[in-house]
């Protein structure tokens, strides 16, 4: 396994993560998760993330019930959680969701009681709240960390404009900024990555825990023939997946890049996988995998990075066509 400092930080997260997004509670159970989770932290995976509205708050308890029950020392792995979309679903009343300070606070706090641990390695704001100050947020997280229920605090989905203005309030006020984004970022979504926070890279560096490396599956080559049962683009409630990846246009290129990958001598996922991390602004690519053939066939990924010359990294953009064109300046 390889090791990369979170931007500018001196915590080390390992290059492959693993995550519970859909899976966890919708598609495993905590059996298979256990299993799962093992396979990860033997292989040098040492970052487990999760957040508040995945499976609205299952997802924590199960990951929590997991961590509980293999003891591993502390120490050695790294746990998130992330706030923003409250865990109520529907149910949600004022002050249940978002970024106020009330919400931070206790949505922290109910993390911590579904994980079972005293304090969060990583904590997210979710999504930006365009209805609340920015002082506060920055306020609050910095004040969950000096109480040490959380050691870093970053974004998820953020613009790059709110990115570098809330270090310019945490400046400001001589506090910490968000020291870790989470993007989606994949062959079909690499704009932030590639081009919008490039300057924020530069000017105060920030770690990357990007999600869907493999656009939901998409660039497993499983859909390629239709929409598996059981798959996540077959889960109720999740059309809007579907919607957004499942197109024909798309599934030529993953078919076109998969006969690739086979002259290459890899799966389509683990390349897939690997080109995230070739990525040098990418700090960790979370997987998602539900089965275990899945997950060891994703830590081929490893495997898979020393194939990356220039010329394939050419040839992999000359197949997909999604190379942000960046400004002539």
């Amino acid at each position: 396994m390889e090791y990369r400092y979170m931007g500018r930080t001196g915590l080390q997260l390992s290059v492959l993560s693993f995550g519970s997004w859909v899976s966890f509670h919708k598609q495993i159970d905590d059996g298979i998760a256990d299993t799962l989770m093992s396979i990860a932290y033997e292989h040098g995976i040492n970052f487990f993330d999760n957040a508040e509205v995945y499976a609205l708050g299952k997802s924590e308890e199960m990951m929590g019930r997991v961590l509980k029950a293999k003891q591993w020392d502390r120490t050695s792995y790294t746990v998130s959680s992330k706030v923003f979309f409250g865990w109520r679903g529907k149910e949600n009343k004022p002050n249940q969701h978002g970024l106020s300070r009330k919400h931070i606070v206790e949505a922290c706090h109910e993390a911590l009681q579904r994980l079972q641990v005293d304090y969060l390695d990583l904590y997210f704001c979710h999504r930006p709240d365009k209805k609340v100050p920015i002082e506060e947020v920055v306020i609050t997280m910095n004040h969950l960390m000096q109480q040490g229920k959380i050691l870093y605090w970053g974004t998820s989905e953020w613009s790059g404009v709110e990115i570098m203005e809330a270090h310019r309030v945490a400046r400001d006020y001589r506090l910490v900024g968000p020291a870790m984004e989470q993007p989606q970022y994949n062959l079909f979504e690499r704009n932030k990555l590639e081009n919008e926070y490039l300057e924020v890279f530069k000017n105060v560096g920030l770690g990357t825990t990007i999600w869907s490396p493999l656009a939901s599956g998409l660039l497993t080559g499983k859909y390629n023939n239709g929409i598996p049962e059981g798959s996540r683009l077959a889960l109720e409630g999740f059309d809007w997946l579907k919607d957004r990846l499942y197109a024909a246009e798309k599934l030529q290129k993953v078919q076109a890049l998969a006969a690739f990958a086979q002259e290459l001598g890899v799966s389509l996922a683990a390349l897939s996988i690997a080109w995230t991390v070739k990525n040098p602004n990418v700090t960790t690519a979370i997987l998602g995998a539900t089965k275990v053939e899945q997950l060891h066939d994703n830590l081929k990924a490893l495997e898979a990075l020393p194939l990356l010359t220039p010329e394939v990294m050419t040839k992999i953009d000359s197949i997909m066509g999604t190379k942000p064109v960046l400004p002539d300046f």
